[in-house]
């Protein structure tokens, strides 16, 4: 993904990250709330509830954990333990991420709201355009972006409430998962960066492997065995470049 260069002022980077969230990962985006959004219904939660899930929560895997255990009955503790686990995932984009949006001019409580909208769309979308951003620029880009996604999935997943009974579960729930393919096929395009060709490629080894562990374990162990090899691997590569210059 690209974006045009020769930002003159803070507005011009505010609406380009409109536009930007406008295109194809608003739409994406979309599309998977209007999935959660019936989910949600089917599971028993009320408008009000759907939507505070999502304006609060706004991390789609976290949010269909919450449906899924609250419909059979878990406890405060447990919802609670899930969420945060399911979410754990967006500490290592938010220090990633932060110091790439950096700039002395801007006041730090900007940065605590920029934190509030880092999710995996807004993520990867900014990580793979940001050097076309001059750094003065990049905050204000990040927060119009995030807002301009957050506000999308607030209005589709009231459309999604509202299209229970129209749209067929099994069409309801493929469009949940548009968004972590979208996510992927957005790195397959950036495979020309060995530290990325790695973690995909030994991520889609690692999770059939593990599989056997378990729903609950599994997944969390392929992360992590596929992501500290690929880290590992990367880094190895790195060194000997440097031994050979």
């Amino acid at each position: 993904m690209k974006i045009e260069s020769g930002f003159e002022s803070t507005a011009a980077a505010r609406w380009a990250g409109i536009r930007t969230g406008l295109g194809a990962p608003g739409a994406v985006l979309g599309a998977s709330f209007i999935g959660y959004g019936t989910l949600a219904r089917a599971s028993g939660f009320d408008l009000p509830q759907s939507v505070a899930t999502t304006a609060f929560i706004w991390a789609l895997p976290g949010q269909i954990a919450l449906v899924e255990l609250a419909a059979t009955g878990a406890s405060l503790a447990g919802l609670i333990f899930a969420i945060a686990l399911t979410n754990a995932r967006l500490l290592p984009m938010t220090v990633t991420l932060v110091p790439v949006l950096s700039d002395l001019r801007w006041p730090r409580r900007l940065y605590y709201l920029a934190a509030q909208f880092i999710a995996v769309t807004a993520w990867t979308v900014t990580m793979q355009i940001y050097p076309d951003i001059p750094r003065q620029y990049r905050l204000p880009f990040f927060l119009g972006l995030g807002f301009t996604l957050w506000s999308i999935t607030m209005v589709t997943t009231v459309v999604g409430y509202l299209l229970v009974g129209m749209v067929p579960a099994a069409i309801a729930l493929g469009l949940v998962f548009l968004n972590p393919i979208y996510f992927m096929l957005m790195f397959v395009a950036d495979f020309r960066l060995p530290a990325r060709a790695f973690a995909l490629t030994l991520g889609a080894i690692a999770g059939p492997l593990l599989q056997p562990l378990g729903s609950e374990w599994g997944l969390l162990a392929a992360g992590l065995a596929g992501g500290t090899a690929a880290f590992a691997l990367d880094e190895a590569r790195r060194r000997r470049k440097e031994q050979a210059r």
